[in-house]
């Protein structure tokens, strides 16, 4: 009788190693979102990439702590406060490139794990009365850490972020188009 315990324990650990091990395949996902916002692109830049702004137009985005006063420069460092497809958590963001004013990306880090890249791209289009205009895009691209992330991504966490990114970039035209 404890021979059958022992082979369904056995089973079920061998089973919960395997959903927490890494992925054996590529497993980056990538969100991208685009927008025309009738701006020049200088300032959807300088608004968008300064992380004090971000609270009002990214719906994830609860808090942001550090130097948040500025577009962010090659090398700086912000922590957010962020809940995204329902996880709350706080994920130190660097900025990795920067090219004013047609684009800027940052790398995130949680807990010391790389968890994920924010890109901007913006190309100033002129409008039909000859105004400025910004064709903005947002590209998040981040990666399963395990075999059960893969799964409930698949599953619901990447339509759950999709949403979420969609309303950013609607939020983010309607801020910046308000003012």
């Amino acid at each position: 009788m404890k021979r059958p315990i022992v082979i369904v324990v056995a089973t079920l650990v061998a089973a919960a190693a395997l959903l927490f091990a890494p992925t054996p395949f590529d497993s980056v996902t990538r969100i991208r979102n685009a927008t025309d916002i009738e701006q020049p692109a200088s300032r959807v830049y300088d608004y968008v990439t300064t992380p004090g702004n971000w609270p009002r137009w990214h719906p994830s985005s609860k808090a942001v702590h550090g130097t948040i006063d500025h577009s962010l420069q090659i090398g700086e460092q912000v922590t957010e406060d962020f809940r995204v497809a329902g996880r709350e958590g706080r994920v130190i963001w660097t900025v990795v490139g920067r090219t004013p004013p047609s684009s800027w990306k940052i790398a995130g880090e949680i807990d010391g794990r790389p968890a994920g890249t924010v890109q901007y791209q913006l190309a100033e289009v002129a409008g039909a009365g000859g105004e400025a205009r910004t064709h903005f895009e947002r590209e998040f691209d981040y990666a399963a850490p395990n075999l059960l992330f893969a799964i409930l991504n698949q599953l619901s966490i990447r339509s759950q972020i999709e949403a979420e990114s969609t309303a950013a970039v609607l939020g983010l035209k309607r801020e910046l188009e308000a003012h």
